[in-house]
């Protein structure tokens, strides 16, 4: 283990290189005990290329990487055993992880011809511990499934410790497992299947890995759908939404990422509307067998109850669908009028408000489908893991948050009748300025003499007589002239 710590702090050190967006480490474990012969002797085994596959897959610049071959730790004989640490580039991880594995071979115990035996819970409590150093990411093991430290035979015991460091580690956020066919034929072993398994470690690793497994980038190597382990207690169903009635002018859609949009006209103020939805399970492989359900939405700033045809659920299995009927308050008295200035803002656009809706199961009970069983009894014959897959006696109930998002589509009559309005002003303003700013003309009379003066509104000028002195002023306005200051017996008028 020690070995394992001084090889791995290269690695965790190019943590402290990443810039911008948060890198995500990962950590690849591969089995290289005793029951792995067979992937490793068969000359068509793609156990190797297929690992080097996911990680050029999953794995993106800038990222820490640390690559670890394991079986089982004794003295002299370290397990996991570093291969590889680097700090991921663009073009060279999938190369650089084939290179590593490329003399890889089964490991024997020290000082003896018998092969290694296998720990699943110590390589992985080592990554978390050691190669992450507590800090949050994905773990990777690739194993055939055979826990059996010292070679105890007792694997279904050795695989319940192992699921119980998967369910009660509070390090471990998320696990997803992909059981992969792979028939191989070793010199002493021969086998059927492999299976990835993904932990995300902390709920950055675990938003890390919902990004990934969104992105299709592990589905491009890996084309069986994963199987969840962890968590059973959140996000385990979804609604998708089938028909709305009784409300003119709502429309509800699912966005990209599964977040709901309730599209609503700015006219429509139906306060309340019926829903039919799909009602969908999340968890597979497991079906929920009976569940009580409740939902709330939370829009607007307002919490209230949604109203459910049925709060039974009962034999919910993945890729299944249920209908759902219920009745949901909408937040109309908190739509901004096509008059304010929100939606005049939004004109042409979409007024968003945010919201979600909360659904909880009570009394839960889970059961592992029977295709699921088969197919693990097929690829792992003998392997007691399926009923392992049992989820914990603890978890008897889940929750799941729905992002929705209320859009309110306002069109740009409002706003191009308040445009044309504020052009008018714009027009009356620019009259009352251009007549405000004209010279106007005034025909005075001094001394029986017509002058013709022009002044501009708002002025004042001085009027002399013939002998120069000053006998009145000429106030201009934009409704006339006028004469003021008049001295005693000017001769002085308005026009002749």
């Amino acid at each position: 283990m020690r070995t394992f710590i001084r090889q791995c702090v290269a690695a965790l050190a190019l943590l402290s290189f990443a810039t911008g967006a948060w890198a995500t480490p990962h950590v690849f474990l591969v089995q290289n005990s005793g029951w792995m012969e067979p992937f490793y002797s068969d000359p068509q085994s793609q156990f190797k290329p297929l690992v080097g596959a996911l990680a050029g897959a999953v794995v993106q610049p800038g990222d820490a990487l640390v690559l670890a071959s394991f079986n089982q730790s004794l003295p002299g004989a370290p397990s996991p055993k570093a291969l590889l640490s680097l700090k991921a580039d663009a073009k060279t991880v999938r190369s650089r992880v084939n290179a590593a594995l490329a003399g890889l071979d089964t490991a024997r115990k020290p000082g003896s011809a018998a092969l290694a035996d296998t720990d699943l819970g110590e390589a992985v409590q080592a990554a978390i511990t050691t190669a992450l150093g507590g800090k949050p990411g994905i773990v990777w093991l690739a194993t055939n499934n055979r826990n059996s430290p010292n070679n105890d035979q007792a694997t279904a015991a050795r695989n319940r410790e192992f699921y119980e460091l998967i369910h009660r580690g509070q390090a471990i956020d998320k696990v997803a497992a992909f059981p992969l066919r792979m028939p191989v034929q070793g010199k002493h072993y021969q086998a059927n299947g492999l299976m990835i398994y993904a932990f995300a470690v902390g709920k950055e690793g675990s938003r890390a890995l919902d990004a990934l497994l969104a992105s299709g980038r592990i589905a491009s190597v890996i084309t069986e759908q994963p199987a969840r382990l962890k968590p059973l207690d959140r996000d385990t169903v979804r609604l998708a939404p089938a028909q709305v009635e009784d409300a003119p002018g709502v429309a509800f859609s699912q966005a990209p990422g599964g977040a709901l949009r309730a599209d609503v006209d700015p006219d429509a103020r139906t306060p309340r509307a019926r829903i039919r939805w799909n009602l969908e399970n999340t968890m597979y492989p497991y079906t929920i067998v009976s569940a009580t359900l409740g939902a709330r939405s939370l829009l607007a700033g307002e919490d209230r109850k949604i109203e459910l045809a049925s709060s039974r659920v009962s034999s919910l299995a993945p890729g299944k669908p249920q209908p759902l009927a219920s009745t949901m308050q909408l937040p109309v008295a908190q739509l901004p009028d096509k008059w304010s200035m929100a939606a005049l803002k939004s004109a042409g656009s979409a007024y968003v408000l945010p919201g979600r809706i909360e659904l909880h199961l009570a009394d839960q009970r889970l059961a592992l489908s029977q295709a699921f069983r088969e197919r693990m009894a097929a690829l792992f014959p003998g392997d007691p893991l399926p009923d392992i897959f049992t989820p914990p006696a603890s978890i008897q109930a889940s929750n799941a948050v729905l992002p929705i998002e209320v859009r309110v589509h306002y069109g740009m009559g409002p706003l191009a009748a308040l445009g044309g309005i504020a052009l008018a002003l714009l027009a009356a303003a620019g009259a009352a300025a251009w007549a405000y700013g004209r010279p106007r003309v005034a025909q005075v009379t001094v001394e029986d003499e017509l002058r013709t003066m022009r002044a501009r509104p708002g002025t004042t000028q001085p009027i002399y007589d013939k002998a120069g002195a000053q006998v009145a002023m000429l106030k201009t306005t934009l409704f006339g002239h006028q004469l003021t200051d008049l001295r005693d017996g000017a001769q002085v008028r308005l026009g002749r």
